[in-house]
């Protein structure tokens, strides 16, 4: 299990293609406490939607 997620929103290209655009993280709480993650947002998503991935292992070109 990741230490954080990246916070992002899907928006469609152009092309027809789906992107995701990075909005914010999420940070899992410990265990015991009353809440399941803290999500900090630098952005806000137009669309109302979030997804969240674990951010990509160093030598993928994007942390």
């Amino acid at each position: 299990m990741s230490n954080y997620y990246n916070v992002t929103t899907p928006a469609e290209g152009t092309d027809g293609k789906t992107r995701f655009n990075k909005v914010g993280v999420a940070f899992p709480r410990n265990d015991g406490a009353k809440s399941v993650m803290t999500i900090q947002l630098f952005a806000t998503p137009l669309n109302g939607e979030l997804v969240l991935f674990e951010p990509k292992t160093s030598g993928d070109g994007e942390s």
